[in-house]
């Protein structure tokens, strides 16, 4: 049960990149979450997601030599939802499909894989921790770093560019 959850159900054995198509994968769960359960949803999502990822993570790493296997995706997951709730707040603010914002989508993916990626400041710290904790928590950290970036180019396109 461990394997299926931390590989997002053998996503993680995807190749070249597996954590883009980790990242890629939560997409359309996270506008499934958003359809049923509207952006709160998806909040309580990335919180269960976290929770039970460090749980697989810790499961499928204990006894090994490597704390971060690249199979491991459900971290993605979790920063990839952290990385959308700017969108799906707004859209449920705005009162639209959260679809309709799909500038936002790719402005979110893109960013965090960019952070997950390049690990500055506070995602690198996070990863160099070694533990089940770094490896869920330095996503976190870059879906957060994301979600800030998400929010101010949604700022600039709204009120400074009038989009």
């Amino acid at each position: 049960m461990s394997r299926l959850i931390a590989t997002v159900l053998m996503v993680g054995y995807l190749r070249p990149a597996p954590g883009t198509w980790g990242s890629l994968a939560a997409l359309p769960l996270a506008w499934g979450l958003v359809w049923l359960a509207g952006p709160h949803g998806l909040a309580i999502g990335a919180l269960s997601v976290f929770a039970l990822g460090l749980w697989a993570t810790a499961e499928m790493t204990r006894g090994g030599a490597d704390h971060d296997p690249s199979e491991i995706v459900i971290d993605e997951v979790a920063g990839q939802w952290i990385a959308l709730l700017p969108v799906a707040y707004g859209a449920a603010h705005a009162g639209i499909d959260p679809v309709r914002l799909w500038p936002g989508w790719l402005a979110a993916l893109l960013l965090f894989r960019l952070f997950d990626i390049w690990k500055p400041g506070p995602v690198g710290w996070a990863d160099r921790r070694g533990d089940a904790l770094g490896v869920m928590l330095d996503d976190v950290i870059a879906g957060l770093l994301a979600a800030i970036g998400v929010g101010a180019l949604a700022w600039l396109a709204h009120s400074v560019l009038g989009a």
